[in-house]
């Protein structure tokens, strides 16, 4: 069982397959919120508001397809994972197509009935990514609070001449530099 909460993007126009897709997700997903849509709007606007942690999309939809939703996707978050449930995907070229545009995996709903067995190996590693995302997000706010600290120290050292003070604005700006570069490198 998934114990970290996860929030899912399902975009789904069949409300019965919804429904079994969420129970699936239920048997592994200790605590999921789900929000349902069926249309690139309502996808677009649950992007923005609802923020998912992973999409799961039907291919075939109908006012769009699953690669319209998937390229969405990416342009709102090109890191988001996604993961195609469908009953459309049953020739082995479109399957690919649909990873090189970027899906996390894809799963046939004529295997509904074991997919929560399918889905488990692909959400564990969207918590994997997540908790190793947050890790470097405390890492860099560690760093963060380090220069800060190291700033107000130079703030209240009182430079007695020309020297000490030179000395300082080298180090200030050696700081300034390193903090840029890690900035552009985790941007």
């Amino acid at each position: 069982m998934i114990t970290t909460a996860l929030k899912i993007l399902l975009v789904e126009d069949y409300d019965v397959d919804a429904d079994l897709i969420t129970m699936q997700i239920n048997k592994i997903v200790e605590n999921s919120e789900i929000e349902v849509v069926d249309n690139v709007e309502d996808c677009k606007n649950k992007l923005h508001n609802f923020v998912p942690d992973v999409v799961i999309s039907d291919y075939n939809l109908p006012t769009c397809t699953g690669l319209d939703i998937l390229k969405l996707t990416k342009s709102f978050d090109d890191s988001l994972p996604f993961i195609f449930v469908t009953g459309t995907i049953d020739d082995d070229e479109l399957a690919a197509n649909t990873i090189l545009s970027g899906a996390s995996g894809f799963i046939l709903k004529k295997n509904m009935n074991i997919l929560s067995e399918k889905l488990k190996p692909l959400l564990k590693k969207v918590v994997f990514n997540m908790l190793e995302q947050e890790e470097l997000r405390e890492k860099i706010r560690k760093n963060k609070i380090a220069v800060n600290q190291i700033y107000q120290y130079l703030n209240e050292m009182n430079a007695e001449n020309d020297e000490q003070r030179l000395n300082i604005s080298k180090i200030r700006a050696n700081i300034d530099n390193i903090t840029l570069d890690n900035d552009a490198k985790n941007a």
